[in-house]
C-alpha cells in the first residue's frame, strides 16, 4: 500500500528528526472533538491541525462548506509543526481515514508527496498497546515550496463539463440515502449531480482499515473503465476517503473539493433524486 503505514511502522520510526506525525480527528457534530481528544492523549510528537480551522477556509457563497483555507496562511502552519520539503509527514485520525485523508489530498495538492496515512489510525496505535502522550510538541520551524498540483482537483465547470460524457464518471462518496435524496441532514438541498454514481466512502474500509488492493479494485471494476473520473462528497472532506483508495489503486481521480455543498449553491445546476 503505497499511501498508508502501519502502526509497527510507525512505532520504528517516530523519532526520526525528519519524520512529522500529525493528529488530524474530528467530528463534523462536535468541533471541539478533535483538539479536546489531542490534549487528552495522542500519539508521541504529533502536532494536530484542526478540520475547520487549519484545513479549511472562509465559506462563501460559493465554494462549500469547507472550501480550502489561504494557502499562504496553510504552508506558514505546515512549517510552523516542523514540515519542509524533505519533511515525511504521517497523518492518522480514529481510523475512518477521513480527517487524515483530507489532510493527506492538501498535501498532494501543494506539492508535498512524502505524506502518508496510518492505517487504522490511533485506534490501531492503542491495540499494539503503543502509550499516548499528552506533551504539546514544539518542531523547529522549516521551509516549504508550494508548487500546486492543478492535476487533482476539479472545478463545478469541470464537472459540469463531465456530466455527459461517456469517457467520464462522478462518483459521488455520500451514503445512498443522501445520494437518492431521500434525507439530507446537513445541506440545503438533497439529491444528486446528473450521472453521478453513488460509491459510499465507508464501503472502502474493513475491520477499521483500508481494504486491501485486490479488494479495492473489485469494490471499483466498473471505475477502471473510464478515462476521467471525478470524486465528491457533501463537502470535500469523506470523498478524499475514496480519492485515496482509487490513487492506491492506480486511478488517479479528480476532487470537487466543493463538492455537492458548492453543486447547490448554484441555482441553475440541475439536482437529480432517485437512483
Amino acid at each position: 500500500m503505497k499511501n498508508l503505514v502501519s502502526a509497527k511502522w510507525l512505532k520504528e520510526n517516530n523519532n526520526n528528526n525528519d519524520m512529522v506525525v500529525v493528529d488530524c480527528r474530528f467530528d463534523l457534530q462536535n468541533p471541539s472533538y478533535g483538539k479536546n481528544s489531542y490534549l487528552e492523549g495522542h500519539i508521541p510528537h504529533a502536532v494536530y491541525m484542526d478540520m475547520d480551522k487549519d484545513l479549511a477556509g472562509e465559506v462563501k457563497e460559493h465554494g462549500g462548506r469547507h472550501p480550502l483555507p489561504d494557502l499562504n496562511v496553510f504552508k506558514s502552519k505546515l512549517e510552523s509543526c516542523g514540515i519542509g520539503n524533505d519533511t515525511t509527514v504521517v497523518a492518522y485520525d480514529d481510523g475512518e481515514v477521513a480527517g487524515a485523508s483530507r489532510f493527506w489530498w492538501m498535501l498532494k495538492y501543494i506539492g508535498h508527496d512524502k505524506v502518508y496515512i496510518l492505517d487504522g489510525g490511533i485506534r490501531a496505535w492503542i491495540k499494539e498497546s503503543y502509550s499516548l502522550s499528552s506533551d504539546i510538541s514544539k518542531k523547529e520551524k522549516q521551509f516549504l515550496d508550494v508548487n500546486i498540483n492543478e492535476s487533482i482537483i476539479a472545478t463545478v465547470d469541470e464537472v459540469k463539463e463531465n456530466i455527459a460524457k461517456d469517457t467520464s464518471v462522478i462518483i459521488d462518496s455520500r451514503s445512498f440515502e443522501r445520494y437518492k435524496g431521500e434525507v439530507e441532514p446537513i445541506d440545503k438541498k438533497a439529491g444528486h449531480i446528473p450521472s453521478a454514481q453513488n460509491y459510499f466512502w465507508m464501503d472502502v474500509l474493513e475491520n477499521d482499515k483500508v481494504k486491501n488492493n485486490k479488494k479495492l479494485k473489485d469494490h471499483f471494476n466498473q471505475v477502471l473503465k473510464y478515462k476521467n473520473v471525478i470524486v465528491h462528497c457533501g463537502s470535500g472532506i469523506t470523498g478524499c476517503v475514496n480519492f485515496l483508495a482509487l490513487d492506491e489503486i492506480g486511478i488517479k481521480p479528480k476532487l470537487y473539493l466543493g463538492s455537492w455543498s458548492d453543486w447547490i449553491s448554484y441555482d441553475e445546476n440541475e439536482v437529480r433524486i432517485g437512483e
